[in-house]
């Protein structure tokens, strides 16, 4: 998958979305997503890469729990048939709950 293609399929959630991060003073309210390829892996043999793929980690923030807000992001990753790994985190510093989707695309 692109980074066009990531980042059109994060559109398709519709929630405010950036890449990494907002910039200071940018952040919208909750709830937002924000994603990021943390890495990449690659097979390769003979000194030659021949298929990778990117990690890909998804993380919805929330202020409060929201199983709605959940649904349209896994929702977007099934229709795209991406399968997934989700956790979740209380962020206390910011007051927010964090859930994460990794995966590779």
């Amino acid at each position: 998958m692109t980074y066009e293609e990531i980042t059109a399929m994060m559109q398709e959630i519709g929630l405010p979305c950036a890449y990494h991060h907002f910039a200071e003073g940018e952040s919208p309210p909750p709830p937002f997503v924000v994603y990021l390829s943390p890495g990449e892996h690659t097979f390769h043999a003979d000194n030659i890469n021949y298929y990778s793929w990117k990690q890909l980690d998804v993380e919805l923030y929330t202020d409060t729990k929201d199983p709605d807000a959940e649904q349209r992001v896994e929702d977007v990753l099934t229709a795209h048939g991406i399968s997934y790994v989700k956790s979740e985190t209380w962020i206390e510093s910011e007051r927010l709950y964090e859930v994460l989707y990794e995966m590779e695309v």
